[in-house]
Formats: C-alpha cells, sequence, structure tokens
C-alpha cells in the first residue's frame, strides 16, 4: 500500500497552494468545501479561481513570502512548471510539510483522492497518483450505486445513536438491530423522501425490538467462496461474507475473498490439508453450534461449493440437531471454475455426454473406488484433491482398461492469477508433474475434452 487512506479535520488549518491551472482550482474548491482556509500564490488568476475571491477562506498572494510558510500545513504545487513545483516540493518536505504535487506521485507525499461526497458519509478512492483515469471510473460506479440521500440517512439515524446503545446494551443485538433499520422500510422512506415517516419507522422498530425479551438467536451461514477468483462469488455470498461477526474459513480460501470479510470481525483459520487438520471436523461443527447459541453471526466460508466434497453437510446436520439457524450459499464448484478458466469444457455433444466427480483424497493410498465404472466413452472424470495419488490414480484406471493415451490435465491454482495447466495422458502426466512441480490445491480433468484446451483457452 503506497498511502494510506485518512479523513482530517482541515477546519482550522491552512492549505499553501501554488499556480493557477485548472488543476489548481480543483484543489482549491475541494479545500473549501473541507473550510480549510486557502492561500493561494500566483501571479494571475483564471476564471475559476476568480470565483473564490469573495470567500472569507481564500486568500491571493501576487509573490511568496516567509510569513506563509510558517502558516501552512499542507501545500499544493500545480504550477504547470515541472522545475517550479520540484523547487516547492523540496522546500515543503525539508519544512516537513505535507505536500501535494498534481500529476506526479514521486515528488508528493500525500495524494488527493476522488470523492464521493454524500456528507457526512465520505468515500475516497485513489489510484496512488498513478492511474486517475481508472480512478474516476471507479468513483462514478461507486456515484451510481449510492443514493443522493445516503446522506441525509446518516443524519437522522445519528440522532438516535445514543438512545438505541441505551436501551440495546448487547452489541451483537444492537449491530443486527441497525442492518435491518437501514437496509429496511426505514432507509426506502428517507431515499424517497419521507424523512417524517421514516423517523417514525425508526422508533416503532426501537420499540418492537424493546418489547421483544427473547435473545436475539446467532445464525451460521454456509458459504461457498468458489475456486479463488473473488469476482466469482455470488451477491448473496459477498453480502453475508460482509456482515458476519465471525468467520471459520478452510485453507483453499484465497486472500481477495478473506480481504472482504468486515475488519471488526474475528477470523479462524479452520483449514484442512492432508494429515494436517488444524481444527478436526468434530470440533468445527462444535465451534458453529457455540458461536451462534452466543448470538453471533458466524460465516463457515469453504472454498468451492459446500456440498461438494466440502463436508457441508456434516456440519449443517449439527446444526439442525442443536436447533441453531443457518442459510447454505452455493459456490462455484472447483470443477467449474478451473474447467472453465482452463479452456476445457466438462461436457460436449462430440466428446462427453456425461461428467463425473470423484474424491481423489484415497485412504491409506489405497485403491477402494468403483475404477470400472470410471472406464467408459463419453465420459468426463474430474478427480478432487488427487494430486499426490495422482500415480495411483492413473494406473488403476489403465489397469481396469483406460487406455493409457487418455487425456489428462492438472489445473493448479485454479480460476487465480496463480494458476498453472499441465496436459498430458495417462502414462505421461505423473512424470510431468513431478518435473513441472504441480502444487495443491490441484484439479484433475480426464478425458477427451481435454484435447480442446488448445483451441479454447482464454485465460492465462
Amino acid at each position: 500500500m503506497d498511502f494510506l487512506p485518512l479523513f482530517f479535520d482541515l477546519k482550522q488549518s491552512t492549505a499553501l497552494v501554488f499556480g493557477a491551472s485548472d488543476a489548481a482550482a480543483r484543489k482549491v474548491e475541494i479545500l473549501l468545501k473541507a473550510n480549510c482556509r486557502v492561500v493561494l500564490v500566483t501571479e494571475t488568476l483564471n476564471t475559476s479561481l476568480k470565483g473564490y475571491l469573495d470567500s472569507p477562506l481564500f486568500e491571493h498572494y501576487l509573490a511568496l513570502n516567509d510569513s506563509l510558510w510558517d502558516s501552512a500545513n499542507i501545500v499544493i504545487a500545480a504550477t504547470d512548471d515541472a522545475s517550479v513545483d520540484e523547487q516547492i516540493s523540496d522546500q515543503a518536505k525539508s519544512l516537513k510539510i505535507p505536500v501535494n504535487v498534481v500529476n506526479r506521485a514521486d515528488l508528493s507525499n500525500f495524494v488527493f483522492p476522488s470523492i464521493i461526497d454524500r456528507s457526512p458519509i465520505i468515500a475516497a478512492v485513489s489510484s496512488s497518483g498513478e492511474l486517475p483515469v481508472l480512478t474516476r471510473l471507479l468513483r462514478n460506479r461507486l456515484e451510481a450505486s449510492i443514493p443522493h440521500a445516503f446522506g441525509r440517512l446518516a443524519i437522522i439515524a445519528r440522532k438516535y445513536r445514543n438512545e438505541v446503545k441505551q436501551q440495546i446494551t448487547a452489541i451483537n443485538t444492537r449491530r443486527q438491530f441497525w442492518e435491518s433499520v437501514l437496509e429496511g422500510r426505514f432507509a426506502d422512506l428517507v431515499f424517497s423522501g419521507q424523512e417524517e415517516a421514516a423517523e417514525d419507522e425508526l422508533k416503532a422498530k426501537l420499540n418492537q425490538q424493546l418489547s421483544d425479551k427473547n435473545q436475539v438467536d446467532g445464525e451460521v451461514y454456509l458459504v461457498g467462496a468458489g475456486p479463488g477468483d473473488p469476482d466469482l462469488l455470488t451477491f448473496k455470498a459477498l453480502r453475508l461474507i460482509r456482515q458476519a461477526d465471525i468467520v471459520l474459513y478452510d485453507r483453499l480460501v484465497s486472500e481477495p475473498i478473506l480481504a472482504l470479510v468486515r475488519q471488526d470481525a474475528e477470523k479462524v483459520n479452520v483449514g484442512k490439508e492432508r494429515s494436517n487438520h488444524l481444527v478436526p471436523q468434530d470440533s468445527i461443527n462444535e465451534l458453529l453450534v457455540q458461536y451462534a447459541k452466543e448470538g453471533k453471526r458466524v460465516l463457515r466460508l469453504k472454498g468451492g461449493d459446500p456440498f461438494i466434497f466440502g463436508r457441508g453437510g456434516e456440519e449443517i446436520e449439527t446444526l439442525a440437531e442443536q436447533g441453531v439457524s443457518f442459510q447454505v450459499v452455493p459456490g462455484i464448484t472447483a470443477a467449474s471454475g478451473c474447467a472453465a478458466y482452463s479452456g476445457i469444457p466438462l461436457t460436449h455433444r462430440d466428446y462427453s455426454q456425461s461428467v463425473r466427480f470423484v474424491t481423489g483424497h484415497l485412504k491409506n493410498d489405497t485403491c477402494d473406488l468403483p475404477w470400472s465404472e470410471f472406464v467408459q466413452e463419453n465420459q468426463t472424470l474430474v478427480f478432487y484433491m488427487g494430486l499426490t495419488g495422482l500415480p495411483t490414480i492413473c494406473r488403476s484406471l489403465i489397469e481396469h482398461g483406460m487406455s493409457e493415451n487418455k487425456p489428462i490435465a492438472l489445473i493448479s491454482k485454479g480460476t487465480t492469477r496463480f494458476q498453472k495447466v499441465l496436459s498430458g495422458t495417462l502414462a505421461t502426466i505423473s512424470e510431468l508433474a513431478d518435473q513441472e512441480q504441480i502444487s495443491a490445491p490441484t484439479l484433475i480433468i480426464i478425458g477427451d475434452v481435454v484435447n480442446l484446451r488448445e483451441k479454447l483457452q482464454w485465460f492465462s
């Protein structure tokens, strides 16, 4: 992270601005909106800057004097003269005054973000000064998704903050109350301009909450995080990820997806891998029940889909027995995601009319699988967790009648920027995997559809 985003109160501060460019005018406008005193140093004023002469917070000087440096809390250089801007940057830094040089992040120690103003709600987006066009595009998307009355929503809700805090002392119950209010009819009334009715709705919700003397029960969200790419999350998965109080996650959940979790939420790594279970499955089940009965919203986050070799059924079976409420949100399973990102269709009219998902986690390296059923024409086999047992899988299929020239693909870390795909045959793939040092998590696809990859691959 090149710059740390911060929000400063500049009401008692002075900004020293250099230049008469359009960029200088934009910075002056932003600073005055923040009620900051602005001292502009320039020989000429453009039309935009002349419009600020009547502002009590705006002062114009034709030339610089040392007293102006003494009063400055921040400095902005926007002269359109590279050498002058560099001199201003050097002087400000020597005096340990924060400085921004427009379009020169290398000379700046702070940058102006692109701002979405829904006061008192402020959102800011930055590309660290490197790509302002991208920043503007993202700001436009955010502005389109944040109603203009969002600030009024905050102002009205703020009036009742202390009352709600006094009346609802349990923090989890209070958080759930505010979420139900801010995402419900109260918000709809504010956005439609019916603010008086909105306040009545908020009061009614608070009275209803206080009349219910029962403890608010927790809930478990069993969510599939998909194979790795955060853009493959469902809208519902994203919403539940962002509202959870505590998150129990597996090792296959990617870092970009974990970054979507609320900062104040507790995260517990219960990840499991072959012969190394951080937390045994029975203990995971017990933790889900324990946290939910404490009134928490518990997110059980699993890579792929929780009902495809994810043991999700075992977990919600325990929850059902204990009377704990739960929701299940399916995710894109590794077979679909990795195959699609590798250019390998799992089914194809000419090559495969069925697909079979198989666990490749062979207990004690045994071959206790219906191998004869796997040796079928026009069928695609997908092995999950099969990298360690790859030689056994290939040997067993050949022994039961599958051609040693049957195409096979290994997809490591599929759908992520670290994705690696290795193709071969049943006879050659084990040696190729050793040579290329393929690592887990790896999905195995076996069938004639693998041959289509050379033509259909699109993601690299």
